[in-house]
């Protein structure tokens, strides 16, 4: 089964997840000194919002699936339309360990499927710029440029 997967880049993380928990009706799931998420089953939603962003709005989008054979079949669909496609196999990124593979709408929107492995206890094990996105959104057309999150074991 599917769940939605909204990122957000927040200006303030404490006056959000005050702001998220009361529309939500429910606490973070997890929390960090730069990210919070939540799990909502009523919509299934993954709701992630975090601080390294370069400006507050939306980072990306996606779907999360529940087991490896759900990502092979989104996959498998983005290929057969022909979009560009970047697959980036086993990664880290926004305290997970996660298989997944990016898409690009025509507005430059990238959405993200992914299966998560594990949580892992840091925002990314690959190194980069601290002000980076984990997943920052490309340019109309092109796949989502995400070297940072990928562990490329160097």
């Amino acid at each position: 089964m599917k769940r939605f997967h909204v990122h957000l880049h927040v200006k303030d993380l404490d006056e959000s997840i005050a702001f998220y928990s009361k529309l939500f009706d429910a606490q973070p799931a997890r929390v960090e000194r730069d990210y919070a998420k939540w799990v909502i089953e009523d919509p299934r939603l993954n709701f992630a919002i975090s601080t390294r962003g370069a400006s507050p709005g939306v980072d990306h989008l996606g779907l999360q699936v529940d087991d490896a054979s759900e990502l092979d079949a989104l996959k498998a669909r983005a290929r057969a339309a022909e979009m560009a496609l970047l697959d980036e196999g086993e990664t880290t990124c926004c305290y997970a360990r996660s298989q997944k593979h990016w898409v690009t709408d025509p507005q430059g929107v990238a959405w993200e499927h992914f299966h998560t492995l594990e949580n892992i206890p840091v925002f990314r094990e690959a190194a980069c710029e601290p002000a980076a996105a984990c997943c920052a959104t490309p340019p109309v057309g092109h796949a989502p440029s995400t070297s940072c999150c990928v562990d490329r074991g160097e």
